[in-house]
Formats: C-alpha cells, sequence, structure tokens
C-alpha cells in the first residue's frame, strides 16, 4: 500500500514539474510528449502491463484496456491539426484511475487470512501405550484400536471409546455447547474436544485423517472453495462498457470520412473527435467513486464496530433475505447464571449459600456460578469431607451436617424425591441431611439486545430467521421464543449446521444473500459456506473470525441490523453515482460524435463528473 501510495504522489510531482516546463519552456509536441510520458509511466506502467497481458490471455475488453486507449488517446490529440495537446489529461486520467485503485484495494486488503488458528483444535501428537509405556508421537502414526492417554487440560487428539477414567469434557469447540459433558467408561470422545478433569484412556475408533477435528477443517477449505465470490462492479461493467465504447470509436472514426467519398481530408477531423470521444468515454468517475464508495461504507462500519473484509460483502449483505444464527456465545453470553432458586425446605439465600460451599473448590462452570451467585465465601462456614461424585455431583459436611448438590443421577442414587423444574436450563438439585431442600437452575443467559437484533432485521424486510444450536431441544425453543426467531434446530453438530445451511441456502428466494452469524470454532464450515459469514469477534473464536467475511467487534448481535443497514445506504449511494456518471457521459459522447462536444465538455465529463461522484461517496462515511 505504501508503494502504491509513493507512485501516486510520486507521478503527481512529475507532473506539475511537466507543467510547469510546458508553459515555462517552448518545446516541440513530441519533446513535451517525453516529458509527460515521464510521470505517465510512472503511474500507469503497471495498468498498461494488465492490458497488454489481458490482450495476450484474450481477455481484450477490460477497465486497464480502457484507460489505456483513453489515455493514448489523449495524448494523441496534441498531434492532430489544429488540435491543442491534452498530454496533461491522459496523465491526470491515469493517476485517477490509479487512486481509484488505491482505495479499492484498501478497502479489499482487509481479506482474511488462512484459517490457521482452526489447526489449534487438532492435537499433533499423542501420548500412546506401546510396549507397556506411554510415548508422545505424531497423531497421524496412532492406529485403529490402539491406547492413547490425555491428561487433564489436554486436547483429545483422535476420536474414540473411554476405556478407563472418568472426567468431563469442554465440548464448545465441537457443539458450541458452554456446558462440559461428564464421561467415563463406555462413552465415546471426539478430537477437539478439552479434558477438563482427571486421566482418561481412550480406545482410538479413527485414524487422524477420519477425526471429527480434521473432518471439521476438511469441511471450512471445501465451503470455502464452493462459495461463489462476484466480480467487482468495475469488471463486469467494463466487459460491456468496452467494447461498445472502443467499437463505436473505430465506427466515428472510419465510417463518416468513408461514406463522404473525401477520406483524407475529413479522416484528420473525425479522427480527433473519435480521440475526444474516447477521453469522454473514459469511466474515472466509476473507477474512483464506486470503489470509495465502498470504502466509505466500510470505514463507517468499521467506526461503528463492524469490520466488513470487502466491498463485495457490502453488496452481499445488502441482499440478505435469510439469517442464521448460533445461540451459544451469539445470541446468548455464552457464561453460565444462576436464573431461580426453588427452595423446598429452607430460603432460597440459605440455599445457594449452602450449594456455593459444597462447590467451593471445584472448577466446573455450574460450580462456578453458583459461587458467583453467592460471594460470601468466608463467612465462617466450616466445610468438610468434599467428595466429587463423578457424572452426578458433589457431597460435603457444611457445619457438621451432609449436604449433597448435583443432578437428577444423584438424587436417584441416593432414593430422593426430587422435584422437576418448569424453566429451561441445568437444574442443580439440593439435599440438607438427606432430605431434599430444593433445586437451583443455572442457565445461559440471553444477551440484552438480542431480541432487538431479531426485530431490527425483521423491520429490514428480512425474510427468516433461524438459529442453530448443539444444545438440547428445551434449552433451543426457549431461547428462540426469547429473541422471536422463526425457526430452530437443536443438537446440531457442525456436519449437521452445514446441512442444514445447504438446504436453506436451496430453499432462499432468488436474488437474495443468506448469512450465518457465529463465534465458536464449529461455527468455521457455515460461516465459510454462508453467503456472508457473521463472526462475533470480541469473544468468538481466532478461527471464527478468520473464516467469516463480516466481523461484529463487540459481540452485539443487533450489530447485524445496523450492518444491512449501512451497505443498503452504501449501495444507494453507487448506484446514484453510477447512473449520474453514465448519464453525463452518454450525453457528452453523443455530442462529441456531432461534433458539437469541446474538450472542455470533455474534462468536465471526467474529471468533473468524478469530482462530483467523488464528493457524493464521501457520504457514505456518515452512519
Amino acid at each position: 500500500m505504501k508503494k502504491e501510495l509513493t507512485r501516486i504522489v510520486t507521478a503527481a510531482v512529475l507532473l506539475a514539474v511537466a507543467a510547469i516546463v510546458e508553459h515555462s519552456a517552448e518545446l516541440p509536441v513530441w519533446q513535451l510528449l517525453l516529458v509527460y510520458l515521464v510521470p505517465y509511466l510512472v503511474a500507469g506502467y503497471d495498468v498498461i502491463a494488465e492490458a497488454v497481458e489481458g490482450v495476450a490471455h484474450g481477455k481484450v475488453f477490460n477497465e486497464c484496456l480502457l484507460m489505456c486507449i483513453a489515455t493514448v488517446g489523449a495524448l494523441s490529440i496534441g498531434f492532430m491539426p489544429g488540435m491543442e495537446n491534452e498530454f496533461a489529461e491522459a496523465v491526470f486520467v491515469m493517476l485517477f484511475f490509479k487512486v481509484g485503485e488505491l482505495f479499492e484495494g484498501y478497502a479489499e486488503g482487509r481479506s482474511r487470512s488462512a484459517v490457521s488458528h482452526l489447526m489449534d483444535m487438532r492435537p499433533d501428537t499423542a501420548v500412546v501405550e506401546r510396549g507397556g509405556t506411554a510415548t508422545a508421537v505424531p497423531a497421524e502414526t496412532v492406529a485403529v484400536g490402539e491406547t492413547i492417554v490425555v491428561k487433564p487440560g489436554e486436547r483429545i487428539p483422535l476420536d474414540g471409546e473411554i476405556i478407563e477414567g472418568v472426567s468431563s469434557l469442554n465440548t464448545v469447540a465441537l457443539t458450541g455447547e458452554s456446558l462440559p459433558r461428564d464421561v467415563s467408561a463406555g462413552d465415546e470422545v471426539l478430537s477437539g474436544c478439552v479434558n477438563v478433569s482427571g486421566v482418561l484412556r481412550v480406545k482410538v475408533s479413527r485414524i487422524f485423517a477420519e477425526s471429527t477435528a480434521t473432518k471439521i477443517i476438511r469441511l471450512v477449505e471445501s465451503a470455502n472453495e464452493n462459495k461463489s465470490r462476484s466480480e467487482t462492479f468495475i469488471a463486469r461493467f467494463a466487459r460491456v462498457y468496452t467494447p461498445i465504447v472502443v467499437l463505436a470509436a473505430v465506427v466515428l472514426a472510419l465510417l463518416p470520412p468513408m461514406l463522404s467519398g473525401n477520406f483524407a481530408v475529413l479522416f484528420p477531423v473525425w479522427l480527433g473527435r473519435a480521440l475526444t470521444f474516447l477521453v469522454v468515454s473514459c469511466p474515472c468517475a466509476l473507477v474512483i467513486s464506486v470503489p470509495l464508495t465502498f470504502f466509505g461504507g466500510i470505514g463507517g462500519a468499521s467506526r461503528n464496530g463492524i469490520l466488513v473484509k470487502g466491498s463485495s460483502y457490502i453488496d452481499a449483505l445488502a441482499k440478505l433475505g435469510t439469517v442464521v444464527f448460533d445461540k451459544t456465545g451469539t445470541l446468548t453470553r455464552g457464561q453460565f447464571e444462576v436464573v431461580a432458586v426453588h427452595p423446598d425446605k429452607c430460603d432460597a439465600k440459605h440455599l445457594l449459600h449452602l450449594a456455593a460451599h459444597v462447590e467451593r473448590y471445584s472448577t466446573h462452570p455450574i460450580a462456578m456460578s453458583l459461587r458467583n451467585a453467592y460471594p460470601g465465601e468466608n463467612d465462617g462456614c466450616r466445610v468438610e469431607a468434599v467428595e466429587e461424585v463423578a457424572g452426578q455431583g458433589v457431597r460435603a459436611m457444611v457445619n457438621g451436617c451432609e449436604v449433597c448438590v448435583g443432578n437428577a443421577a444423584m438424587m436417584q442414587a441416593m432414593g430422593i424425591d426430587w422435584r422437576p423444574c418448569h424453566k429451561a436450563g441445568t437444574i442443580v438439585h439440593v439435599t440438607i441431611g438427606g432430605t431434599y431442600a430444593g433445586h437451583i437452575v443455572v442457565a445461559d443467559t440471553v444477551k440484552e439486545d438480542a431480541r432487538g437484533a431479531v426485530d431490527g432485521l425483521k423491520k429490514l424486510g428480512i425474510a427468516k430467521t433461524v438459529m442453530l444450536t448443539g444444545d438440547h431441544e428445551a434449552v433451543g425453543h426457549d431461547v428462540a421464543e426469547k429473541v422471536g426467531i422463526d425457526e430452530y434446530h437443536t443438537e446440531m453438530m457442525p456436519a449437521d449446521k452445514l446441512k442444514v445451511l445447504e438446504d436453506l441456502i436451496a430453499a432462499k428466494p432468488v436474488g437474495t444473500t443468506l448469512a450465518f452469524v457465529g463465534d465458536g470454532i464449529n461455527d468455521a464450515p457455515a460461516l465459510a459456506r454462508a453467503d456472508v459469514g457473521i463472526a462475533m469477534g470480541a469473544l468468538g473464536s481466532d478461527a471464527a473470525i478468520e473464516a467469516a467475511d463480516v466481523v461484529l467487534m463487540d459481540d452485539k448481535p443487533s450489530k447485524v441490523a445496523l450492518a444491512v443497514g449501512i451497505a443498503r445506504r452504501t449501495l444507494r449511494i453507487a448506484s446514484q453515482n453510477v447512473w449520474f456518471a453514465i448519464g453525463v457521459k452518454v450525453a457528452v459522447l453523443v455530442l462529441a460524435g456531432f461534433g458539437l462536444a469541446t474538450m472542455w465538455m470533455a474534462v468536465f465529463a471526467d474529471v468533473g463528473v468524478m469530482v462530483l461522484a467523488v464528493l457524493n461517496a464521501l457520504r457514505a462515511l456518515r452512519v
């Protein structure tokens, strides 16, 4: 970027020097041309090279060729009998074209880098038992049927079945579900999960290349390959506009003199008109103002905490018809909180107080939420004989009385009659001295602006909102109802999410796009496959951010509606510039065809329209 900017500044300075030379020294036209060729080539040597390369590869009509023809035409006018030179105009045209490319390059330069952080979920090594010893080896060398050892805090490298050990697994990387899953001997475990507590011995059931983590990475890569990328507006426009303009100029230069019967005399006159025609036709207003408009929209969005990784995604955002949300970390906080306390034999504060003391030493997220709800840990209570019961809960002696805190399985094992709860979430039951004392509801809470996010999208005319989650049906239904989601799917693995997404893409209305909003590694395939992938950036995983096209830096889902509004306003401004520029140019081109257009009119149709279009484009910066 700095190199391009330096080139443009250097060319501008050389152009100023050339103008001074022209007005201070009376040089022959051919010498003056050599003076102006210096800034012209400094600014546009790569444009000329691209035009030549395009012709060599059969892609004749592109914007670079049109720029070359227009500027060479302007350089040639000075050699026509009775015509003043337009060398400065030719250099200005090329210089402005490079400025436009600089703006567009800056906007498009925010493209995503490789999804390198996704590899973190797939360990490269595994500790395998061979010959009676545990040895760290490359994960791809472990065969099906071998036994691997996974210590607390380590990520499981290969899919398999637990043959020994009890622990909890953090499955966020796979399912997006923030609640750890309790596992023991006989349970299946998937690569990519983190072993929270307890040493596990796992019998490998799939080789490294077929492991769940590897499949997710493969899904991202294949989804990215299938994701279509529309061509830029300028390239599409030039493909039609350039051949029409070039052929029209050729016809204008040759046909009238040939029909007149006095070709030798009239050809210079009509050639001059044709060259003027080409100067007028130079699409400076479009090649600068359109990218600048998109750049302004991207800049305005950035100031509002929305990072758009390229102008093509502005166009896709403006056409949104379906928005698909992940649940955990996107519509919800992704952190457990106590949402209700239902005592049975004591008051709510005492029930929470005892539960927090029993869970004092646990690192489980449920335990942390209980302690956060009752922070008065140093209240003089005596907590002894703390015992964790795998897959059930924790029991301890609090001031000499046995208190058990756990799930329904613990209550059943103790023969306790427990009371179900109508609220969605994780139910933590509590017994005091062998008597049921009530339960506490712990849940992932909905973000404050989640409902506003969905309402805002519907006000913008978004036809369908969908939620995908790895959570259970009850939790998914509760969240969907709270935020106003039209459709939801629960207990989704990454491959399941991608399948549902493919079905939604196939069913979306023609001319509309689909966005997926997510934050976890498990969302990366869906983010890459959607027409627009939107990641919750501040708390989201690096893989999701890298795979996404749009990043919400402050994790507010309501920013999705703001992004759509910005995109639509940006497109309106770009459309205004397109119609204004084309309208003026068509009018002056017609006049040029009849010999009524002066070079000043040509300059206005080119540079003047460009300036006005740029001023209009700057409005996109204001949100």
